[in-house]
């Protein structure tokens, strides 16, 4: 059965790859679109990460602001003698510096974290322009070439188009009468009958010849007498 399944595998891929060949502009566009899909996906994962990286920086810009409150009640306590109160905001301070410190290293991941994402998205989005592009200009190309090959085909009398084929019918038929025509001229020419009529047209020519020269000579004959007659009288 695995032998069989290579083996039917392969002639699906031989045909998969005729249709591509023959269909080039769907394998563009089927990667045109899995790369669409694949930036819409990492824009909705950049959307994420921008807004924890938002969340943050809020977070991290409230409690620098919460330290800053702390720091300066402190001073006022300490301005005061306030013992119970200034260790109270000790306590608060150094719990504040503590959650800072943290939200200070996971502000600066998520800026981190958002400018791949961001960089990530650039360049997919150019990766789609330029195949985009080079559909157009290999498509233009392909309809040039195609185009092209007609003309050489039509030049070269190796069209297939029907118009080109019809013409051509037409023009075997038009020699094929003429042949005809000139075959039944040639076919009564060498005829016997056809033969016997030329040579009594010849005959009939060549008897009519000797009547014209007799006629002619029994004229002059007729003129001569008649001048011998004149000078005797």
């Amino acid at each position: 059965m695995g032998r069989l399944w290579n083996v039917i595998k392969g002639f699906f891929s031989l045909f998969v790859s005729k249709v591509e060949t023959e269909h080039p502009e769907i394998v563009y566009q089927n990667s045109i679109d899995a790369i669409t899909t694949k930036a819409v996906q990492l824009r909705n994962a950049a959307a994420a990460i921008i807004r924890r990286r938002d969340e943050l920086e809020d977070r991290y810009e409230t409690k620098t602001r919460e330290l800053k409150d702390i720091e300066a009640q402190l001073q006022v306590a300490v301005q005061n003698g306030d013992e119970e109160i200034g260790t109270l905001l000790v306590e608060k301070l150094e719990a504040l510096q503590a959650e800072v410190a943290d939200l200070n290293v996971e502000y600066e991941q998520g800026k981190k974290d958002a400018d791949d994402v961001k960089s990530a998205l650039l360049r997919i989005q150019s990766e789609r322009n330029k195949l985009v592009a080079e559909k157009d200009r290999m498509m233009a190309k392909l309809a040039s070439a195609d185009a092209r090959i007609k003309v050489q085909e039509q030049l070269d009398g190796l069209s297939m188009d029907s118009d080109v084929k019809a013409l051509d019918n037409v023009r075997t038929h038009i020699k094929n009468r003429v042949a005809a025509a000139n075959l039944g001229k040639e076919l009564n020419e060498s005829s016997l009958d056809a033969r016997l009529e030329k040579i009594k047209s010849q005959v009939g020519n060549v008897q009519a010849k000797s009547k014209f020269e007799e006629l002619r000579k029994q004229h002059v004959a007729a003129q001569q007498g008649q001048q011998g007659t004149n000078k005797t009288m």
